[in-house]
């Protein structure tokens, strides 16, 4: 028999070479390339149940059918998959160790097994009397779910097709190892080959598999970036581990929005979803802060209301420093400069911080009116009024900019108490507009300024 060839691929980004290097050309890294076996010419990837090549067939002819979706007991979950687990899909799911990925499919699969669905959790990290442990923790439980724990793809491959559950939890895919591949678990080569494995099975057998990915120290899913573009869907889990709630989101999903959120807070029996996100991110505000903003951000199909804080202060160095958590550093740095240029706060000799309260990462243009009345409010050191929600989009010459679903954000920043609601004046319209509250219209930052900051000096 032929000695299969052997190649070398680098464990940080995936570059292959025909031979070692100790430095790779690709990404600079050094002592990351391990040998590995080379794919045989004869692996053909494939769909379909036969081994037969597939047909090209013209669009007209091909039947269009909606996505057979599996409704979990968790409408946080189900609104980040677009509607439900779709049936045959493939979802990976990243993030931080200890935030909570294996305690949510945990709990997700014995939800599950309450409709009747048959799931098999595989865990490569735990053994059977440990995940045992924790889903006692959880209240966990179900004659249809059924634990595994084993690293080796073949076996679990054999054990799926014995028990032919509706759904597989992989925990995780950097401690499968394909017994063809010669290189160690977690390697490029064994995280890929592994994958591509398993979602023969996903779409083969029409089973849906969950697999658990690691993040690297830079909060990417560790492995080759071919990783996410094999799968249907990649689930982002955010969150601090010293704070309680934790932000799912999609980043990918062939069969719904990336734009959805679901957020949940850790407790000692598990994860639970938080009804109220706006309530969440409001609750600790002081009252008659300077430098503290709301705005009501969309994410994905509902709004939520988020507070926005500044902190501006004389800079005991030569250059200014600027920081932002859950906002872009760049469109803060933006902001700032239309201040300094449209309404003359001089920012250059001022340190400036930035935060999203709550952990939440706010991305849209919707937020810049009120991290700009927030930097303006820290750096006169004047509270806007507690009932006040700022909504637009600052241009750089100043202009407030209209947005998107403004009546929506509008009617959730009433639900919640505020009075007065800044909006871009190009977004006023036929509209109906909620009871107590009092819209003001802006077309420019120095307007906004002087309705929000009138005691500005």
């Amino acid at each position: 028999m032929a000695k299969r060839a052997t190649k070398f691929v680098c464990n940080s980004c995936g570059y292959e070479s025909p031979k070692w290097m100790g430095k790779c050309p690709n990404c600079g890294e050094w002592n990351q390339m391990v040998e590995a076996l080379a794919p045989s010419k004869k692996t053909r990837t494939s769909f379909h149940h036969t081994d037969e090549p597939s047909k090209a067939m013209r669009i007209t002819d091909v039947t269009s059918e909606s996505e057979k979706r599996i409704q979990t007991k968790m409408p946080e979950l189900n609104r980040v998959l677009g509607g439900g687990v779709v049936e045959g899909s493939l979802v990976l799911v990243g993030g931080d160790p200890g935030i909570g990925k294996s305690t949510l499919l945990l709990q997700v699969s014995a939800e599950l097994t309450l409709s009747g669905k048959k799931v098999l959790y595989i865990s490569g990290e735990e053994s059977v009397k440990q995940t045992k442990l924790r889903a006692e923790r959880l209240r966990v439980s179900g004659e249809h779910l059924y634990l595994y724990a084993e690293t080796n793809l073949d076996d679990i491959q054999e054990t799926i097709n014995f028990i032919k559950p509706d759904l597989v939890i992989i925990d995780s895919i950097q401690t499968i190892y394909h017994p063809d591949v010669t290189s160690a678990a977690g390697s490029v080569s064994q995280v890929r080959e592994s994958t591509a494995a398993l979602m023969r099975i996903a779409k083969m057998q029409n089973i849906t598999i969950f697999i658990v990915g690691h993040v690297t120290k830079e909060g990417a899913i560790a492995g080759p970036r071919l990783l996410e573009h094999m799968v249907d869907t990649v689930l982002y889990f955010e969150g601090e581990k010293h704070h309680a709630y934790r932000i799912l989101r999609a980043v990918k999903n062939r069969f719904g929005s990336t734009n959805e959120i679901g957020i949940f807070e850790m407790r000692d029996i598990g994860l639970v979803e938080v009804v109220n996100p706006s309530e969440v991110f409001l609750e600790e505000r002081l009252q008659d802060a300077s430098g503290s903003t709301v705005v009501a951000s969309m994410e994905g199909t509902r709004p939520v209301l988020v507070e926005i804080q500044a902190l501006v202060s004389p800079t005991m160095f030569g250059n200014a420093k600027r920081m932002a958590t859950g906002l872009d550093h760049n469109k803060v740095s933006l902001i700032m400069a239309v201040l300094e240029k449209r309404v003359g706060l001089l920012l250059q000799n001022q340190d400036a911080y930035l935060k999203a309260a709550g952990g939440v990462k706010l991305d849209e243009p919707a937020v810049d009116l009120a991290v700009a009345i927030s930097i303006a409010s820290s750096y006169h050191d004047k509270p806007t009024s507690n009932t006040d929600c700022f909504i637009g989009e600052l241009g750089l010459t100043g202009e407030i900019r209209r947005v998107s679903r403004i009546e929506e954000r509008v009617k959730e920043a009433a639900k919640l108490g505020f009075k007065r609601i800044f909006i871009p004046a190009n977004n006023q319209g036929s509209w109906d507009i909620p009871k107590g509250v009092t819209i003001m219209p802006v077309d420019t930052i120095v307007a906004a300024l002087k309705q929000a900051l009138p005691k500005m000096t």
